[in-house]
């Protein structure tokens, strides 16, 4: 599906629907939506991000999936199956995800709060290391596991939770390897199983 460079700034500050499977296991929080991902209404739509890749390269997946056109029936069975969720920091696409303001950042954490408190995953993962440090308020925090949790409001619990790396194509330093080996830590926390390397 191609869009012209007009049609794709039509959809500035749109927004892209959560995937949130019942039970939710591993909440994936990407930084905001790319104008593509709010044009066909599927997270991390850019043929060259890695997200899809390295989740397939972690067994978390069954393979790669394809999302450039939209979100598909295939690719919302393998999510159910998983018990693995996508949302974002903040949910307006926009070009680039450095054109996000603090207080954008730090409101998204707040309703990333809110969802968590819903949903009751077992770990969220925040892809962003800058965004998580901005909008959680800990400017030395580093990727792997964090020493806090995100404690859920009705008491019962909480989540634990981990910044990993971001899988966009701009993420320069990261492979799908190495990103196949941070998120694999998350699912493994989360006790989600998964398919050896292979083994299709």
């Amino acid at each position: 599906m191609r869009f012209t460079r007009a049609e794709l700034e039509s959809f500035r500050g749109a927004m892209v629907p959560d995937v949130l499977p019942d039970p939710l296991r591993l909440l994936l929080v990407g930084i905001n939506p790319s104008l593509l991902s709010a044009a066909v209404g599927a997270h991390f739509a850019r043929p060259g991000n890695r997200f899809y890749p390295a989740l397939a390269a972690a067994g978390i997946i069954s393979r790669a999936i394809d999302v450039s056109s939209g979100w598909t029936p295939q690719a919302q069975a393998e999510f159910d199956r998983t018990g693995v969720g996508i949302t974002n920091l903040v949910p307006q696409a926009s070009v680039r995800a450095d054109e996000l303001s603090r207080a954008q950042l730090r409101a998204g954490a707040e309703s990333l709060a809110r969802l968590v408190s819903g949903h009751h995953p077992k770990v969220v993962a925040v892809l962003g290391v800058t965004a998580y440090r901005q909008g959680f308020g800990r400017p030395h925090a580093a990727v792997g596991e964090q020493p806090e949790s995100l404690s859920w409001y009705d008491g019962s619990g909480a989540s634990r939770l981990f910044v990993l790396p971001n899988p966009s194509g701009l993420n320069a330093h990261e492979t799908v390897a190495s990103l196949a080996h941070a998120y694999g830590e998350a699912a493994d926390a989360a006790g989600i199983v998964r398919r050896p390397v292979g083994s299709l």
